[in-house]
């Protein structure tokens, strides 16, 4: 029964931190190549959503915009989002053809498709220089004006493209040759289950940009996805993906060796208000990166700088679910609960079907004991 495997899903969630939940429907009725096969599953890291067959292994083609590198005076700067997006999507569109491809299938699928992924990193970051708390309505607004601003500026950039360079070879009878733009499928979604308990609000010409993708065609099949970033989130010195900091001071190990890695804006408000000193340094490796239990530090710098775990998953979903709504692929979404029960999973995961969300990443819960702190 269904209840039955929901359960069996949510008991192997809690005891082990999978399966990633990736729910088939908004991938499949919201796919701008619902023409063009069945996505049967995401990748690995679940933020591409590409059909697959038994003559096309699906390739996705990645980017991320650093959306700290925008930011001026407290303010998404639109031009120079514009610029860096269109630059981006140029060049994702070459990797395409100048890529080394190991099998035939996915071969012929890139260049048939011509499918990319443009992402974003540093969306923590972003909030915290514009003093905006993860867990609040107002970074719920800024996930989705952020995620409309390169929704639209990246679908912009494929347009441009084809009228340069031509569409892709299975335009026809996609979405985006009938004039559906990602914002329009989610009434695709609503037709076969009913209504989406989300915000439908636009700002940018939409109408405008409908018109030009029906009559100049799409240069990419697809042009959206976030994917997770680990790795290159660290290089550019920005929070990872759309991810809340784990820890404001931790230890990150790869094959490179061992990185300290600190939140470089935390130092920075916390000596603003002469507060960084050898006892916070102290007191920060002692209660794990976290503000929360270190009395001194003012409760809005607290809320600012919440960590991972201190903030309720449900705010994590809930901006998602506004990004959601203008991507075409899907995105890397990790959950963290402190303590999970089965009623707090089942209420997690309900709430992110409901919302339109097509797939989520790793539930990341905390370990039953710690390591001692004895020097």
């Amino acid at each position: 029964r269904a209840l039955d495997l929901w359960r069996k899903m949510l008991t192997m969630l809690f005891e082990t931190g999978h399966p990633w939940i990736t729910f088939k429907d908004p991938c499949n009725l919201r796919s701008p190549q619902s023409h063009a096969g069945v996505i049967h599953s995401s990748n690995l890291c679940t933020e591409i959503t590409l059909n697959t067959s038994d003559d096309e292994v699906a390739v996705c083609n990645l980017g991320s915009i650093n959306l700290v590198n925008h930011i001026t005076a407290l303010v998404l700067v639109q031009a120079r989002l514009a610029r860096t997006v269109g630059t981006a999507m140029r060049m994702l569109d070459n990797v395409i053809v100048i890529n080394f491809y190991t099998i035939p299938e996915a071969r012929r699928s890139n260049l048939r498709h011509r499918p990319i992924g443009l992402g974003l990193m540093g969306f923590q970051d972003a909030l915290q220089m514009l003093r905006l708390p993860y867990a609040s309505p107002e970074a719920v607004a800024f996930a989705d004006a952020s995620m409309e601003a390169i929704a639209f500026h990246a679908i912009s950039a494929s347009v441009d493209l084809a009228a340069e360079r031509g569409r892709y070879a299975s335009f026809d009878g996609s979405l985006w040759s009938k004039g559906v733009l990602p914002i329009d499928s989610l009434a695709l979604v609503e037709d076969a289950r009913g209504q989406l308990d989300l915000d439908r609000s636009s700002t940018l010409d939409w109408n405008a940009l409908r018109t030009r993708v029906q009559t100049t065609g799409m240069r990419n099949s697809n042009v959206m996805a976030i994917a997770p970033t680990a790795t290159i989130s660290n290089i550019c010195g920005v929070s990872q993906s759309i991810e809340p900091a784990y820890q404001n001071l931790y230890v990150k190990s790869n094959m490179s060796g061992d990185f300290t890695v600190v939140n470089a804006l935390l130092v920075r408000d916390l000596k603003e208000r002469g507060l960084w000193d050898e006892v916070m340094v102290s007191d920060l490796k002692y209660f794990d990166g976290s503000l929360g239990s270190i009395d001194r530090v003012p409760d809005d710098l607290k809320a600012l700088y919440a960590t991972a775990f201190e903030i309720d998953a449900a705010w994590l979903v809930e901006a998602a679910a506004r990004r959601q709504k203008w991507i075409d692929q899907a995105q890397s979404l990790n959950l963290y609960i402190a303590n999970p029960s089965g009623k707090k999973l089942d209420a997690l995961y309900r709430l992110a079907w409901r919302r339109g969300l097509k797939t989520t990443y790793y539930l990341r819960s905390r370990s039953a004991t710690h390591v001692e702190k004895s020097t």
